[in-house]
């Protein structure tokens, strides 16, 4: 036992050496910290709902609403990074990105109606939505036979954000006001825009060359690939779980305040545990596709929300709660094995926008969930809504075994 201990430990430095070689660690450090505060000011927006709702007046539902609006400025995002990660190269794309959403979340801290709160969410969410193909394209480059264990890397900073900004978030906001909750990561996205723009390596002339992914006849290819039963089932857990992601995330902290009667204190901390248990499972998502391939890891980290979200409207006991929160957290490896799966079966040429199209359908689906989901709050069906969000859940588990190993 004791040297299987060390041999893991061997093995995890190992990894860990190579994917810091070659240069490529300040590279992978500089991307991942703009993911971190992309995803982790993004999701800002859940923990400050009940501000939100008190400043103007929202009800469930249009506070759903407010949610869907930004996922859905995410998702259609994602095919106009997509094709300007392959037009202008990542350097551009993931620099633009940091800069625009340092100029939108200064719109959402002086917005002074919901009408300009709402108009200045979506440009902030379309605005986070131009890195997050770069800087998945950016990955294949680098680490071509170590994608999973690199795109693990960057997934576990997205948690980290999400773990350690909401809370910081909420302490600012409850003693210098709502708006501070948010203006405090706009020097911080000024600063990653800096660092990107100085590790970020430019393409090749033959891989920027202005016309990659946009000729009639990739395009013609590219839409015959993105027909192949393959990539149509893999988008179809893509959907899944983007659904079931964004509705329990945008009304988990509520739902513990308003139906299990917990403060806000203890409902952030258990917001934040789900994500912070998000930086340990996705690298192990991503080894564990690196290792056994796609339908055996999206089959376990499929399953724990589904039992999860089962037993949630049951639980009142608080460790109970801290379990369901932890079995429900394993649905954060999901995108860590499906998304590799999708990069590996598009051409490298039409890689960015491929992939974007698919992530703006995905995101664009998904985006519907938590109005939908508001809107059955407001009329008494919070419980019942955690069980269709566990179905969901199941429903990737079944469509796991229909996609091909690369």
């Amino acid at each position: 036992m004791e040297s299987n201990l060390f041999g893991t430990l061997s093995a995890a430095r190992t990894g860990a050496a190579d994917l810091w070689s070659g240069g490529r660690g300040k590279i992978l450090t500089g991307v991942a910290g703009g993911w971190f505060l992309s995803i982790g000011v993004r999701m800002i927006y859940p923990v400050m709902v009940p501000s939100l709702r008190s400043v103007y007046g929202l009800d469930l539902t249009t506070a759903g609403l407010l949610l869907t609006v930004l996922f859905l400025a995410y998702a259609l995002g994602q095919f106009p990074g997509g094709v300007l990660a392959d037009r202008f190269g990542e350097r551009v794309t993931l620099t633009a990105s940091a800069v625009i959403s340092a100029v939108t979340l200064t719109l959402v801290v002086t917005a002074r109606s919901s009408i300009v709160l709402f108009a200045a969410t979506a440009l902030f969410g379309f605005g986070t939505a131009l890195y997050a193909v770069g800087r998945y394209t950016v990955l294949p480059r680098l680490y071509a036979d170590r994608l999973g264990a690199a795109n693990g890397v960057t997934a576990a900073s997205q948690d980290a954000g999400q773990s350690i900004l909401p809370p910081i978030a909420s302490v600012i906001a409850a003693t210098l006001g709502w708006q501070f909750g948010f203006g405090f990561a706009v020097p911080l996205f000024l600063l990653s825009a800096v660092v990107l723009w100085a590790v970020v390596p430019t393409r090749s002339a033959d891989a920027s060359d202005g016309e990659s992914g946009l000729s009639r006849d990739d395009l013609r290819a590219l839409g015959s690939l993105l027909r192949q039963p393959s990539v149509v089932n893999a988008t179809a857990v893509l959907i899944l779980g983007l659904f079931v992601w964004q509705a329990f995330t945008s009304f988990y902290p509520t739902y513990l305040i308003d139906e299990k009667e917990l403060s806000a204190t203890v409902a952030s901390f258990l917001f934040g545990t789900f994500f912070a248990l998000g930086i340990l499972i996705k690298p192990l998502a991503g080894g564990a596709y690196d290792r056994f391939g796609i339908r055996r890891s999206l089959a376990i980290v499929a399953s724990g929300p589904t039992i999860g979200l089962v037993v949630l409207p049951h639980a009142d006991a608080l460790w109970i709660l801290v379990a369901v929160t932890a079995l429900v957290s394993t649905l954060l490896g999901f995108a860590t094995v499906v998304e590799p799966s999708l990069l590996n079966a598009l051409p490298e040429e039409v890689r960015g926008t491929g992939f974007g199209i698919l992530r703006s359908v995905a995101f664009t689906v998904g985006a519907t969930s938590p109005v939908l989901f508001g809107v059955a709050a407001d009329r008494g069906f919070f419980d019942e809504m955690f069980t269709v969000l566990a179905a969901f859940a199941a429903g990737m588990v079944l469509l796991a075994f229909r996609i091909p190993e690369n």
